[in-house]
């Protein structure tokens, strides 16, 4: 037998692919988006913007689109479609799928709106319209639970929402586009010495050190839910070196607030004046303003507000920012809404550095809320005392309590720091809704905790609730009757938390989809979810996952009998041997 020639271990040779590996880029796709995002920046943070370019035009995004903008912007495909799928708003359409009709109807599901009967009218609608014309889903908190329970049609929003009025609005004239807000034009506000203030800043007449001192003498704190002095903050990321940035919060996400989207509507050009100060005041390269996308007729207000500012000369072209959320209500955290203004997925970062010392684009950065720029031209033109003149209880200020759930008048209340439930209740509110009574409340909105009807006298104020294991956060004031279901609560707002949490880590990722599961039992193991809310609340990263627990322990707390009532036993932590695992 001959020999063979060849080598053993000699390599067989492929030949070379024509091609790369994966799906290819298809030259038309790629023609379309150069057409669509002609004269746009392609840089990343960019990138949001673009896909909502794209799903605005087409109605959703196709994979061949976003393969062409990952091409455009000389991004990797992964990158474009991580940050395309991480939030809720974007529709991805893989091959072979049927893009959502064209017109999409989202009903609110946070808490206040299933008070108002939302899973009732979430099923009325999606028996009667026909799945294949109009998509209906459910969806978080819009911010409007005032008037709950509240529909978004197309990007038209429906207070008070019946199958009957949302009918009238699919087969009446068609406009589905958001309802015009009215509101104070630049010529309006200046009139009453808007931008005095900012001016005098810029010109040196008032010294940022002046300012700080009113801040710090009425009491200002962060109104977004952390409560950090204003002043101080400023005072921080000015000692860090420059460039700096200037973020404004106004993703307004957690259940049951509203009142950002009030001052934005009732006075943009308020809130413009206060962040350009603030911007100012630590000499910031930029201002962004991250507005969340729940708010569509906002970002109309606010791009034209904007363009009377460049227009009047308070602000260089550009230098304001606008962007716009997707539907994520991690973004809320501030390094999460930096991480979503660089175009990425919101996930939080770990801290330290804080985003003072690293924050937007690696620099330092403040970040602010809506309300809390909002009040900064009102406290100089009527002075410190006057703000921490208010107050009651041994407290100092205004809170805007945004008030829904079982009361006769829901809305944004403006009252005194430190006033108690009930008097809120009673003074602002007109009381309790007929034929309800006061079981409990939400004083922070899904993640401050549950207090009960015997602990309504409780000033409501920063440092107050923790004792009691709640916190004020944002001042979302949710108030339950004897006529709502406990367990329903505590599923709703643990549902929230499940579908919200970024995933990035695990108590939170795994510990809010255990806890729910464990709420659907009609016998719950109070050892088990009490360990389950301690590992969640210790190793969180962010204040999801911390928070996230604290309307069951609250209700474990507080509420046992009416748990009893309401047909849930309690198996009492001592007697528990079970793992929370």
């Amino acid at each position: 037998m001959a020999a063979s020639t060849t080598a053993p271990d000699s390599p067989v040779r492929r030949k070379p692919r024509a091609t790369q590996r994966g799906r290819q880029l298809e030259p038309a796709a790629l023609a379309e988006i150069e057409t669509l995002l002609a004269g746009r920046a392609r840089a990343r943070d960019h990138l949001i913007e673009h896909l909502h370019a794209i799903q605005d035009a087409c109605g959703h995004l196709a994979l061949r689109h976003l393969r062409a903008l990952a091409q455009w912007m000389n991004l990797p495909m992964a990158a474009v479609y991580e940050t395309a799928t991480f939030y809720a708003h974007f529709d991805i359409v893989r091959e072979g799928e049927i893009p959502p009709p064209a017109v999409t109807i989202r009903v609110c599901d946070s808490l206040s709106c299933e008070l108002a009967g939302a899973r009732t009218l979430h099923a009325a609608l999606a028996a009667e319209l026909d799945p294949a014309q109009i998509r209906v889903v459910r969806a978080p908190c819009m911010g409007r639970c005032d008037s709950a329970p509240v529909v978004e049609v197309g990007h038209r929003h429906l207070g008070h929402a019946t199958p009957a009025a949302v009918s009238t609005l699919l087969h009446g004239a068609g406009d589905l586009h958001p309802e015009p807000i009215v509101w104070p034009r630049l010529d309006a506000y200046r009139s009453e010495g808007g931008y005095a203030l900012l001016q005098s800043v810029r010109d040196g007449s008032v010294s940022i050190e002046r300012l700080s001192q009113v801040l710090q003498d009425a009491g200002l704190r962060g109104l977004g839910g952390a409560g950090f002095p204003t002043f101080k903050k400023w005072a921080f990321v000015r000692a860090e070196p420059a460039p700096r940035y200037m973020v404004i919060n106004a993703d307004e996400g957690e259940p049951g607030t509203f009142k950002d989207r009030h001052y934005l509507e009732q006075a943009p050009h308020r809130f413009l004046e206060g962040a350009l100060i603030s911007a100012a005041a630590v000499d910031a390269a930029a201002l962004y303003i991250y507005l969340r996308d729940e708010y569509p007729g906002l970002h109309a207000v606010l791009r034209t507000a904007i363009a009377e500012v460049e227009s009047a000369g308070l602000a260089a072209p550009g230098y304001i920012v606008l962007r716009r959320g997707a539907g994520a209500y991690i973004c809320g955290e501030e390094s999460a809404l930096i991480e979503s203004l660089e175009g990425k997925p919101g996930k939080p970062r770990h801290r330290p550095p804080f985003v003072a010392q690293k924050g937007l684009f690696d620099r330092p950065t403040l970040v602010n809320n809506v309300e809390t720029v909002y009040w900064i031209p009102l406290l100089w033109q009527r002075g410190a005392d006057w703000f921490a003149s208010q107050g009651r209880n041994g407290r100092k200020g205004l809170r805007s309590f945004s008030v829904s759930g079982r009361v006769n008048k829901p809305g944004v209340h403006l009252a005194p720091a430190g006033i108690t439930l009930q008097e809120l209740v009673d003074e602002y509110c007109g009381g309790m809704a007929e034929g309800h009574r006061l079981l409990a409340y939400l004083p922070g909105g899904a993640s401050g905790g549950i207090l009960p009807a015997s602990k309504a006298d409780i000033p409501l104020d920063f440092d107050t609730l923790q004792p009691h294991g709640c916190f004020i956060g944002s001042a979302a004031v949710v108030v339950i009757s004897d006529q709502d279901d406990l367990r329903a609560v505590a599923k709703n707002l643990m549902a929230f938390f499940a579908d919200e949490s970024c995933g990035q880590c695990t108590p939170c990722r795994v510990g809010t989809e255990k806890m729910l599961g464990l709420l659907e039992r009609d016998e719950w193991d109070a050892g088990q979810l009490q360990r389950l809310a301690q590992v969640m609340q210790d190793a969180s990263i962010c204040g999801l996952g911390q928070a996230a627990p604290n309307p069951v322990t609250s209700l474990l707390r507080f509420f046992p009998a009416e748990l009893a009532e309401q047909g849930i036993s309690l198996r009492p932590a001592a007697a528990n041997t079970e793992s929370a695992s």
